[in-house]
């Protein structure tokens, strides 16, 4: 059982505000539907800060049941006419807007949607050279908010099962079905959805240079038709900015992520899209070479997408991987990927990481360079020993863990807690007496990843860890050494 609190304002997270309710959101389909049904019970705001917002995307692939129109551009656009006394604020990171057009979206200010006076969209450019704009925040009313890794933009709908043939999945304009994507985000309603609202109009007026009033609303938000994880809880928002003009660096994240290894005893749980950051690396294999180190569980993709992220990232993953190894003489880690019932890889786009049953933190930072210092993240945390039913809390995250692990195998909770019996109360050990043909967990094996050593896996243009001297310069360098690459 954990006993060190990590949880500390001003050193591992921003603030620690109420939830009075809160939703851990598994998988995309749950999370389109409750944002429009939060949307359609707007009184005042709707604020969405984001990495990448893709007009063309339905709320409801598989079938509309909510009042509007069902794709995101048409919705907000009706929304816009319908609800005069509404204010809409879009935020979009303005690298991603460009990387849009390359997939065939326009901006939303310049494709011919009809939107009024009261809805305002900016291009997010205030950040450094070569940084992105990462959290995925959406607040309504500053009482209701939703925070963590979905990005509302194409491919991200997918339901638990991950099915090979999924219609629902086709991205907008394509016939042909995307791969599988497992994700996960939060929606959360009282003080910690106004703490959230605060942070939103920070950015808006980081960007615009225009301060926005928090909304008086009338009467309390309607809950979406969400069963809740936790009610009435301590959260924790974490945040990583990047050193820029005149905001300081913020590495609330790294913070946390490093007095959690440091602090964890039995199993450490992470779903991550990356794995390439040495400092953390580093410190899970200290933990691993300890004599009574934890378990050590990474579920992550088994490739990054796209030609360079997987040059890069999955070069760097490589010698993360073989680094672990090295270290882990007591046979206690564990790194894996999902697969379908073809056994084709499932995208693992998820941020998750479990502390034993005492910690549970759930957002938009991979374990990556970028995230603890170079790009805009924001996270929620939630810690039993803070919250007035420890136990009734550890038993939840217990329970959120299981759900994980068994849907990934493709068990359901009970053979996972009997495998978890017969092997000692070792997860590890539970988890490869469960794996097996078909949708399951497959083991990263280093004679496969030996292949994927890269010279990008070394280069700071794809994934630096923070601005510091001399940043363009390193970039510079970065994108050279880049060509040179490729050229050779």
């Amino acid at each position: 059982m954990q006993t060190t609190q990590i949880l500390v304002p001003g050193e591992t997270c921003q603030r620690i505000e109420t939830a009075e309710r809160m939703r851990i959101i598994i998988d995309g389909k749950d999370y389109f539907r409750a944002v429009k049904q939060a949307m359609l019970n707007a009184q005042k705001t709707i604020m969405m800060v984001g990495w990448d917002f893709d007009t063309r995307i339905a709320f409801e692939p598989d079938g509309k049941t909510l009042e509007g129109p069902n794709t995101l551009g048409d919705f907000l656009s009706w929304m816009s006419k319908e609800r005069e006394d509404l204010q809409l604020y879009m935020l979009k990171w303005n690298v991603g807007a460009m990387q849009s057009v390359m997939r065939g979206m326009l901006p939303i200010a310049l494709k011919p949607l009809r939107f009024h006076d009261n809805f305002h969209f900016h291009l997010d450019s205030s950040h450094p050279v070569g940084a992105a704009h990462h959290s995925k925040i959406i607040v309504i009313d500053n009482q209701l908010a939703f925070c963590g890794g979905i990005d509302m933009t194409a491919g991200r709908w997918d339901t638990c099962e991950h099915l090979d043939e999924q219609p629902c999945r086709a991205l907008p304009g394509d016939d042909e079905s995307p791969k599988p994507w497992h994700d996960a985000t939060v929606a959360v309603s009282g003080p910690l959805a106004c703490a959230l609202g605060n942070l939103a109009r920070e950015r808006w007026q980081r960007a615009t240079d225009e301060a926005l009033e928090p909304p008086n609303c009338d009467s309390e938000s309607v809950w979406p038709e969400l069963e809740t994880t936790f009610e009435n809880l301590p959260v924790a928002i974490a945040r990583t900015y990047p050193d820029y003009e005149d905001y300081d660096e913020v590495r609330e994240i790294e913070a946390l992520y490093l007095r959690a290894i440091e602090t964890v005893r039995d199993t450490l749980y992470i779903e991550s899209q990356y794995l390439a950051s040495a400092k953390l690396t580093r410190a899970i294999a200290n933990r691993l070479a300890e004599e009574d180190g934890p378990e050590v569980i990474l579920v992550l993709p088994r490739n990054a997408e796209g030609w360079l992220r997987q040059e890069a990232m999955d070069g760097a993953r490589r010698r993360m991987l073989e680094h672990l190894w090295q270290h882990d003489r007591h046979h206690r880690l564990l790194a894996c990927f999902p697969v379908t019932q073809s056994e084709a890889p499932i995208y693992v786009h998820a941020k998750i990481m479990i502390v034993d049953d005492g910690l549970i933190r759930v957002g938009s930072s991979n374990l990556n360079n970028r995230s603890m210092g170079f790009d805009t993240e924001c996270d929620l945390a939630v810690e039993a020993s803070q919250c007035e039913a420890p136990d009734q809390i550890r038993a939840t995250i217990s329970h959120m863990r299981s759900g994980l692990v068994s849907e990934h195998l493709g068990v359901s909770r009970d053979a996972l807690a009997d495998a978890v019996e017969q092997a000692g109360g070792s997860l590890v050990a539970a988890i490869r007496a469960l794996m097996g043909a078909g949708r399951s967990l497959q083991l990263f094996e280093r004679d496969e990843v030996e292949g994927e050593s890269s010279p990008l896996a070394e280069n700071e243009f794809a994934d630096p860890e923070e601005v510091g001297n001399g940043l363009a310069e390193r970039l510079v360098h970065g994108v050279s050494d880049l060509i040179g690459n490729l050229g050779g």
